[in-house]
This record gives C-alpha cells, sequence and structure tokens, in this order.
C-alpha cells in the first residue's frame, strides 16, 4: 500500500470536499478521486459515504484513519530523524475555544511562527470537548485547547495547562452591575436574565445548574460565540459568566462592570487536549509543548 493513498485518504477526511482535499494537496480533484477510488478498490470496502454536502467517512473509513494517522506520522518522523540537522517543518492545526483563539493565541501562535519559520501553523475555533473530539478522530486538529474542568471523551487524552479567571459581568445601568462580593445573593441572582455559551461548554453548565438550584427563575439563553454573549450584555439585556480575558477590553473601556469582587467566581482550566496513542509528529509535537509551557508562564512564547 502507497503512503501517498494514506495522504490523500487523510486529506479528504479532515477536509471533508474532494475539492478542498485536492487544493490541501495541491494536486488536481481528480486525481484525488482516482486515489481515493484505488485504495477502496486494494482495500475492499467503501471508506467514504457521498453526500451532496461532501463526504463522510465511513465505519471502516473511521477504523482505517486512526492506523493511517500513525503511518503517516511514524513516516514524518523518519524523515524528521534523516533530516535531523535542517529546519523542523510540517504543517500543524490546534483547535481552541474562542477566547483562547481571540485573545491568547494570536501572539503566542506569532512568536512560535517567528522560532520556527518552515512550520504552519493554523487555529480552529472549537467550542465544546465532543467537537474536540470528533476533530482530533478525523485528523482536523492536531490538539486542543479548551477552557473546561472536566473531560470525559473516548480516547482523548487531557492535561491542565494553566487557568483564566471568570467573571460575572453586566451594563453599567443595570441594576446588579458594581455590587460587592457580599451583596450579590442568590436570592438576587435568581431573578434576572442570563447570557450564556452553548451546553457542553463546562464552566457555563456548571453556572446555569447553580442557578437553577437557587431560587427565583432565573431566565437563561445560549448562544455558541462569546461575541453574541457579550453584545446582549453590553446592550443591557442581561448578565453573564465569562473568561475575564474576553470583557477585559469592554471593562476597562467602561461598556462592562464586574458583578461581584474580582475573582468572586473560580477560574476556568486550560486543558490541552491530543488521541491517546497516536504518534504525534515533531512539528506538533513542538508546538504542543511550547504552548504548554506558555499557558503554565502566563502565554509568553520564547520563539
Amino acid at each position: 500500500m502507497e503512503t501517498r493513498l494514506l495522504r490523500t485518504f487523510a486529506a479528504l477526511a479532515r477536509t471533508g470536499t474532494f475539492t478542498a482535499a485536492a487544493a490541501d494537496l495541491h494536486l488536481a480533484q481528480s486525481t484525488v478521486t482516482v486515489q481515493i477510488r484505488a485504495l477502496e478498490k486494494e482495500l475492499g470496502v467503501r471508506l467514504f459515504d457521498r453526500l451532496p454536502s461532501g463526504t463522510v467517512l465511513t465505519d471502516a473509513g473511521g477504523r482505517l484513519l486512526e492506523r493511517a494517522r500513525l503511518v503517516l506520522d511514524a513516516e514524518e518522523e523518519l524523515r524528521h530523524e534523516a533530516r535531523a540537522a535542517a529546519p523542523l517543518q510540517g504543517r500543524v492545526t490546534l483547535g481552541a475555544s474562542e477566547s483562547l483563539c481571540a485573545y491568547r493565541l494570536p501572539l503566542a501562535v506569532a512568536a512560535l511562527g517567528r522560532g520556527l519559520p518552515a512550520v504552519e501553523i493554523h487555529m480552529r475555533p472549537v467550542v465544546t470537548p465532543a467537537e474536540a473530539a470528533r476533530h482530533l478522530r478525523s485528523g482536523r486538529i492536531d490538539f486542543a485547547l479548551l477552557l473546561e474542568e472536566e473531560v470525559a471523551e473516548p480516547y482523548v487524552e487531557t492535561e491542565v495547562v494553566g487557568h483564566e479567571p471568570l467573571a460575572l459581568v453586566a451594563a453599567p445601568g443595570h441594576p446588579l452591575a458594581g455590587l460587592a462580593e457580599g451583596e450579590v445573593t442568590a436570592e438576587r441572582l435568581g431573578g434576572e436574565t442570563y447570557f450564556l455559551l452553548e451546553e457542553g461548554c463546562s464552566y457555563s453548565d456548571a453556572f446555569a445548574r447553580r442557578l437553577a438550584a437557587g431560587p427565583g427563575r432565573p431566565r437563561v439563553t445560549r448562544f455558541g460565540s462569546v461575541e453574541a454573549v457579550r453584545s446582549c450584555v453590553e446592550a443591557g439585556l442581561g448578565l453573564s459568566l465569562l473568561p475575564e480575558v474576553g470583557v477585559r477590553g469592554a471593562l476597562d473601556a467602561g461598556r462592562l462592570r464586574v458583578v461581584g469582587a474580582p475573582g468572586a467566581f473560580a477560574a476556568v482550566a486550560v486543558r490541552m487536549l491530543w488521541l491517546r496513542g497516536l504518534r504525534t509528529a515533531p512539528a506538533a509535537r513542538t508546538v504542543r509543548d511550547r504552548l504548554r509551557r506558555a499557558a503554565a508562564d502566563g502565554w509568553t512564547v520564547a520563539g
């Protein structure tokens, strides 16, 4: 079996369409089609279901993908060892929560890029651990960084690499804006409207459970975007619990106020996720290790 067929197979699994896979591999779309058909013929199984919107791995394709990535990573490892004196090179895609993508990773990734000029580093927004696990298994990302206290996804390893403070925020004109910690009682919180991130976000889920267990009938709306949540809160429609880094600009500009004392709500863990048992390519391993250190050091990266 030729590794070029496995490389094309992995690219199609990662991108989801023949057109995107062809662009990713710098091949003609017809070449990708021919190679996938050749691999399916050689193995005697259908690897993808062809849909109008793109391709989806079959069960057989999902099983092959795990093995194919091991083979391709081993090949990359051999190439790296053979050219050990040459600069590290390759393509690395990391998934990350919106707050990290917007406020923590850009400067860190830029610094990494200066120190690893032959490595392409890409970021992909990821909301929940389940979504990250899907992208890890499909090969769309090499590892992920999420704001999550707990992750229990099959075949996924995790490690806490840092923490991000959370803040309960409201618009300046809101009745609870600027209240001290002792003044923010369960009774007062129980009658308010809240905008939280979608189900699956651990700190939003924990806060929603806390509200549901308290007095009153809080009204909770869930969104998939920090920007959407923050906009609703800035407009005075309600409150939200968000990573402080994601609202720091609005707090400094006076568009939002903290409800309760700073630090009144526990910080959320920054958790790194990767696929269990997978041999990590040298470029991905280097980027992962440096971002692990960056998260522990306040997001300072030595190129």
